[in-house]
């Protein structure tokens, strides 16, 4: 029998401040993870899987999707608030693409910010700041949560 899994913290407004930072994530993303998600959003783009479609389109080789960058980065929040459901609001600019090479795959480093707090409601808008190879690959990406 497995041990019981612990319910996630719920952060509430009165315990977070203007410049906290979130903890820090890695997603690792690879080939199999791109056609796992192709196949679920509906979004089957050569681009997202086929190394030679891709590059004779201009591309340098395969890259993420951009939904699936937006939907991963946003993680750090949700895990952070405690529940996915208290992102009341989310939206991005795609600033560069997550290439992902055939060996070893892509890697995108999200990390997050407090950058305002609104006690009467409840609300904590958060920046985001996700990089793949050294570059930025979502601009202006904030999330708003409600809190206890």
């Amino acid at each position: 029998m497995s041990e019981p899994t612990a319910a996630p913290t719920v952060r509430r407004v009165a315990d977070v401040a203007v410049g906290d930072q979130l903890p820090s994530k890695t997603i690792h993303v690879d080939r199999a993870r791109l056609v796992q998600y192709a196949g679920a959003s509906l979004d089957r783009n050569r681009i997202h899987w086929d190394e030679r479609f891709a590059t004779s389109v201009g591309l340098p080789d395969v890259i993420a999707h951009g939904m699936f960058t937006m939907g991963s980065a946003v993680t750090v929040v949700s895990e952070w608030a405690g529940d996915a459901g208290r992102v009341v609001e989310y939206g991005t600019r795609f600033t560069n693409m997550v290439v992902v090479p055939y060996d070893g795959g892509a890697d995108i480093e999200v990390s997050g910010v407090v950058k305002a707090v609104d006690p009467d409601t409840k609300r904590v808008t958060v920046e985001l700041t996700a990089t793949a190879a050294g570059q930025k690959a979502l601009g202006r990406a904030l999330a708003v949560v409600r809190l206890d």
